[in-house]
């Protein structure tokens, strides 16, 4: 089945990919999972910090 989500090509490096499959399987998730929520809060914790980061609809 197609979706319309944009894709991403990430680089990285064979140890820290190993160690993030580890955490997102004890988490239940799959790697593209574990990442979508570690950019999640990565974004919630600079916005609390920063101010909401308001975007321009293209």
């Amino acid at each position: 089945m197609k979706d319309n989500l944009p894709r991403f090509t990430l680089r990285i490096n064979r140890i820290l990919l190993d160690k993030l499959q580890y955490i997102a399987e004890f988490e239940g998730r799959t790697k593209n999972k574990e990442i979508e929520q570690l950019i999640k809060k990565h974004i919630e914790e600079f916005e609390r910090e920063h101010g909401t980061i308001e975007l321009i609809n293209k």
